[in-house]
């Protein structure tokens, strides 16, 4: 979500406050994929993964590096309205640690080794942290802030198995523990509308995700997308309003040391079936910011 708020911690003001200038995101690819595709699990990915690996607006993985960052910053740079920024580099398609280890270093320090990247964040799943990442990741933030993105998604069991996430709940928690020893950052990913799913089940999924020592938390709309076999299943999506009405209240269980790094996300418009309303990206942001005025709504007042 753009701009500051007073109800909750949102990025953009965080990011500001702590490199003293506007950062943006820019979304790159590695050459890896993902246990659920190459056979170790799987091959079909989870219920909802599109062929890119939830990284639909990262940059195309077979273009060399430099070229990727390049290009991402000159999206960035054709809408900029500000002098003084900089950028978090974020490998975001598949699982970004599950590769070779040669590779893996030669990529993240190439990316943060350029002068404008700030932070390094790495998108992967916390069955991919082999010790010897772990160990790259935090030689790395020796450099600059490396933050690791997990994609939990939901703490229900029947949920985890319908949709192939492929590992337990105990691999998230020995996860975060290995990434904080380290003194690394951690986000974690939860989706909202997930099949079957009541409001209470993605209550009680944010508060065992964040009852461990989780720096930010990112909240994604279920999206229906051509190619996946969500599309191939009967599933309603969820109303605007419904949406709007579930993450606003889950803003009110997330501690208030907790970053929230995003309330909403929008498909790849030429890929999404379903729910068309969230292609129009400024109409759920405006509609969130009213719930918010509305209703009062402050992060973590549920916890007190």
């Amino acid at each position: 979500m753009n701009g500051q708020s007073s109800a909750y911690r949102d990025l953009n003001t965080y990011l500001q406050q702590r490199f003293g200038k506007k950062i943006y995101k820019i979304s790159l690819s590695t050459p890896f994929t993902c246990p659920n595709r190459d056979g170790t699990l799987g091959t079909r990915g989870c219920l909802f993964c599109s062929a890119s690996g939830s990284g639909n607006f990262a940059a195309v993985a077979q273009l060399p590096l430099e070229r990727q960052m390049e290009e991402a910053k000159a999206r960035v740079r054709s809408k900029l309205r500000c002098k003084d920024y900089g950028y978090v580099a974020y490998f975001q398609s598949f699982s970004s640690t599950y590769g070779d280890l040669v590779i893996q270093r030669d990529l993240f320090t190439r990316a943060i080794s350029d002068p404008e990247v700030v932070a390094l964040s790495v998108a992967t799943r916390p069955d991919c942290l082999p010790e010897e990442v772990l160990d790259l990741l935090q030689e790395l933030s020796a450099v600059k802030p490396v933050w690791v993105e997990l994609g939990f998604q939901s703490a229900k069991e029947e949920t985890v198995k319908l949709i192939r996430r492929g590992y337990g709940n105990a691999v998230y928690e020995k996860a975060v523990r290995d990434l904080k020893s380290r003194g690394l950052e951690v986000i974690v990913h939860l989706i909202i509308g997930l099949p079957g799913e009541t409001h209470e089940d993605e209550i009680a999924s944010l508060r065992y995700a964040t009852s461990l020592p989780v720096d930010g938390v990112k909240f994604h709309l279920l999206h229906v997308l051509q190619g996946t076999d969500l599309a191939k299943m009967p599933y309603e999506a969820l109303t605007l309003e419904e949406y709007v009405s579930r993450v606003t209240d889950l803003v009110r269980y997330v501690p208030q040391d907790v970053i929230i790094h995003r309330l909403t996300g929008d498909g790849d418009k030429k890929e999404l079936i379903a729910p068309l309303w969230s292609g129009d990206k400024k109409r759920v942001l405006n509609a969130i910011s009213a719930a918010f005025r509305m209703g009062h709504i402050c992060q973590g007042e549920a916890l007190k």
